[in-house]
């Protein structure tokens, strides 16, 4: 799979978002080493601290089925109901997440603004100093 086709993943992913508090849909695309690919969305509670984000979904998914090495995420987001058109970076909570599963240095993170163009940066970029398994000796 190619970058484009992850970010179209991401928005295809973004149809599924449930987000009726914020109305700000969330879709990822989470690309495994072997190709598989996971999506994810964005998933609100009325609680609000219960939801969920889609990166962290897609994550949650791959994993639950035995996968933890991989190599890049497309993700996308906007005002629900209307086309993306801005960058949407993951949150802390998802960096971190990202980071006890990636490499920082290789690990591929695609901000997709558009279903033909994307900003990319790897998870180092996103979170430098990041605290990983190795902290722990791991």
């Amino acid at each position: 799979m190619n970058d484009l086709e992850l970010v179209r993943a991401a928005i295809a992913a973004r149809e599924n978002s449930y987000s009726p508090y914020s109305n700000f849909a969330v879709g990822a695309a989470l690309l495994c080493a072997d190709g598989t690919v996971y999506g994810g969305c964005n998933i609100e509670n009325a609680a609000y601290s219960p939801g969920n984000c889609a990166e962290r979904t897609a994550f949650f998914r791959a994993i639950f089925d035995g996968h933890r090495d991989f190599t890049a995420i497309a993700v996308v987001g906007g005002p629900a109901g209307e086309p993306i058109s801005e960058l949407c970076a993951p949150c802390g909570v998802c960096r971190q997440v990202m980071r006890e599963f990636c490499d920082p240095a290789t690990f591929r993170i695609l901000m997709g603004t558009s279903p033909d163009a994307f900003v990319e940066a790897t998870l180092e970029e996103l979170l430098p100093y990041g605290f990983g398994p190795e902290n722990l000796g791991r």
